[in-house]
């Protein structure tokens, strides 16, 4: 059950310029649902939902029992959560997208990732709100349901390799490969992967931003990968990954291979 609560106003956002809602941004908070909560609603930035954790100290310590979904900002409104980003060939993804922000403990010291699981419970209500959103957002398509690092690449991980995008794909959400074709693409590239230059474009055609050196496309990769290869996210360009790129682009672009 969907329980939203709009307790906890944020007081940093400003208008979308008529922009179109177009993208749902998924992120992780890396702390507690205390100081989640002040964050982003006191200190200069700010998400339209913080879903918080119903195993977490500091909301029990809030008094509350069951697993309810916070607006933060209305959704007619920008919140400041996607900061500098691009998809499908657009920037400034704050203005038209809506960003949902996951209380997770995941931890980031000195480049060294460590990414805690999601409550099971939190991921059915995941998969709640963005069916909610997207019943009264039509225009969202399947590779419009991201995650920060899609998005930010270069910058964020989040919500990092623990959340179960093909659970999401399963329940009707978000974008997914086929099985079959990922397995013909990887006999074929097993004989030798594309030409760089065509992995840059297949990337972009899926709606990556380019990549503008050798350290942002490891940097692209490790991201596909958390999203789409999660049990490998090296951030090393290889076959198995290269089908998947190839075979979501067969399923999702009208531009053929």
């Amino acid at each position: 059950m969907l329980v939203i609560d709009t307790t906890y106003p944020a007081k940093d956002f400003n208008e979308r310029d008529d922009e179109a809602v177009r993208q749902v941004i998924v992120h992780y908070t890396a702390a507690p649902f205390a100081s989640s909560l002040r964050t982003l609603t006191q200190l200069g930035v700010s998400a339209h939902y913080l879903l918080p954790d119903p195993r977490e100290a500091s909301y029990k310590a809030a008094g509350y029992d069951e697993l309810r979904v916070f607006r933060l900002v209305n959704e007619r409104q920008r919140a400041w959560h996607a900061g500098a980003s691009h998809w499908a060939g657009r920037d400034n993804l704050n203005s038209r997208s809506i960003g949902i922000e996951i209380v997770n403990l995941a931890r980031d010291e000195g480049g060294v990732f460590t990414f805690a699981p999601y409550a099971s419970e939190q991921i059915e209500v995941l998969i709640a709100l963005i069916r909610d959103i997207c019943r009264r957002y039509p225009q969202i398509g399947a590779t419009d349901i991201l995650g920060h690092s899609d998005v930010a690449y270069g910058r964020k991980s989040d919500p990092g390799p623990r959340l179960p995008w093909q659970r999401l794909f399963e329940a009707g959400i978000g974008a997914w490969f086929d099985e079959a074709v990922k397995a013909a693409y990887q006999r074929r590239f097993r004989l030798g992967l594309p030409m760089e230059v065509e992995i840059e474009r297949a990337f972009q055609r899926y709606g990556y931003a380019p990549a503008k050196n050798r350290q942002a496309f490891q940097q692209r990769v490790r991201a596909f990968q958390m999203h789409f290869r999660p049990a490998d996210y090296c951030g090393q360009l290889d076959v198995e990954t290269c089908a998947i790129l190839y075979a979501l682009n067969e399923k999702y672009s009208c531009t053929p291979e």
